[in-house]
């Protein structure tokens, strides 16, 4: 541990390293509660120049805590889609009604009734308290956990619990109590920007001579490399129905009939949200995806209709490598299904939908678009 003059002049060479070169972020111009919460949320397993856009235009859209919990969930979905991992949309709209409900549209300043707040865990319920009402609490992420690491050269998995909770005590020990928020704000700028995961900047580095890695050239072994899951193959295929008005069918996910789990689990992958209808598929796309559509009496019993095959989409969910096999199915009139949305093919990219549906959409406007034309 550092103690003493050490430690103050760690928290010293910090505090003024971020004060001269700290990013310009949007959510930095103010220590508004909700806009603290709403960036912590979206900065979650996102990079920051992704969420930059987004962040700006949620917040043109729902300004107040009050204006998010009483928007239509579709249009929250809808101003998150393309932002992946929608269990964040759904939550924020949670705890946002539920700030609402118990606290009059107040973002709360204790701890319990902050960590009450659906999708909020240890990490943002330190993050908001300490930036927005600069309360004495350590933030504990990636970033700050890869820093203390090499500053006490601590080696093996960190994300191993009893090496974490060593860590979140050691960050704890380390917070400069006079100025919680931005000493927070400053270890993760540190990680984020200086402490890289690879190739750390430490001739750049404020509290370089404080660092135990660096001594002992460990930098680039610290913290130890996790073993990444092994990628899966999963294939998929879709419908994209086409009516003569350039109209196509959307599905609920819990409409689409798949199988409950597993890597190829539909709804998961299209993150619950309207999607064409989908199965997983294993050795004959088009052959399983016509015999799925007759079962849900989409085609009818006595199919005539041709499925033409459009390009292959590729995309990844987390560790999944997906092949998404569409194809488009040209009928006179929509096919009813309960659930079912209809709605014009080039304007289904600006629904609520996820990154995966959005990439068949455009495939299957591209191949209309060909024959108009």
């Amino acid at each position: 541990m550092l103690s003493g003059p050490d430690l103050r002049a760690f928290r010293k060479n910090l505090l003024e390293w971020f004060g001269e070169f700290q990013r310009v972020l949007p959510w930095r111009e103010n220590k508004d509660p909700y806009r603290v919460w709403l960036s912590e949320i979206m900065l979650q397993q996102t990079r920051v120049a992704a969420v930059i856009p987004y962040y700006e235009k949620f917040l043109r859209q729902f300004p107040t805590v009050r204006s998010l919990a009483e928007g239509p969930s579709d249009d929250v979905m809808r101003h998150w889609s393309g932002l992946g991992y929608y269990s964040r949309a759904r939550n924020l709209q949670r705890a946002a009604q539920q700030i609402v409900a118990k606290h009059g549209g107040n973002f709360p300043s204790e701890e319990i009734a902050v960590r009450e707040l659906a999708g909020i865990g240890d990490y943002t319920s330190a993050a908001i308290l300490s930036i927005a009402f600069e309360q004495p609490f350590a933030v504990l992420d990636g970033n700050v956990a890869r820093v203390i690491a090499r500053i006490f050269a601590m080696p093996g998995d960190l994300r191993e619990p009893a090496r974490w909770r060593s860590l979140q005590a050691q960050a704890t020990e380390l917070l400069a109590e006079q100025a919680p928020g931005d000493w927070n704000q400053a270890m993760m700028e540190l990680g984020a920007t200086i402490c890289t995961p690879r190739a750390p900047q430490c001739l750049l580095c404020p509290v370089a001579k404080f660092c135990a890695a660096r001594k002992q050239g460990l930098q680039e072994e610290i913290p130890q490399k996790r073993n990444k899951r092994a990628p899966v193959a999963v294939k998929l295929a879709s419908a994209v129905f086409l009516d003569s008005q350039g109209r196509t069918l959307l599905l609920q996910p819990s409409k689409l009939g798949d199988k409950q789990g597993g890597a190829d689990h539909v709804p998961t992958l299209v993150s619950r949200m309207l999607h064409f209808p989908t199965i997983a598929v294993t050795a004959d796309p088009e052959g399983e995806l016509t015999k799925y559509l007759v079962a849900q009496r989409l085609l009818g019993s006595k199919p005539k209709i041709h499925l033409m095959a459009l390009p292959r989409v590729r995309h990844s969910v987390t560790y999944r490598q997906i092949t998404i096999f569409p194809f488009r199915v040209n009928v006179a009139k929509l096919p009813k299904f309960p659930g079912g949305k209809s709605a014009s093919l080039d304007d289904v990219t600006s629904l609520a939908i996820s990154n995966l549906t959005r990439k068949i959409a455009r495939v299957a406007a591209d191949s209309w678009a060909a024959e108009r034309d």
